[in-house]
């Protein structure tokens, strides 16, 4: 393996750690389930969750920072959708391991 496909895939594992690091919380992973079937704002997002305001928002920032969630303001409200489909693969696979029911 040559140097160049060495530094590739030591950056992509980065980025595969850093996007499983991002979901690897129980309250992101309902995020991102909840945020598969559409956007949402903060408050539907918070009785979804039945969550506090404040740790709603905590969890969608480090979405956010990881870029796998948008914010779009509607006047006082914000809304949240998924920024492209790399989480919704996974939740796919997430949920046939372990929700689906034989």
């Amino acid at each position: 393996m040559c140097e160049e496909d060495k530094e590739r895939m030591a950056q992509n594992a980065q980025r595969a750690s850093n996007f499983l690091k991002a979901i690897s919380h129980e309250g992101r992973l309902m995020i991102l389930c909840h945020l598969a079937s559409g956007e949402k704002s903060v408050t539907e997002l918070e009785e979804l969750l039945s969550a506090r305001q404040a740790a709603v928002s905590q969890q969608l920032t480090r979405l956010r920072l990881e870029g796998l969630v948008t914010p779009r303001r509607e006047g006082k409200a914000i809304f949240y959708s998924l920024t492209d489909d790399r989480p919704t693969q996974i939740m796919e696979v997430v949920y046939d391991l372990f929700c689906r029911q034989d």
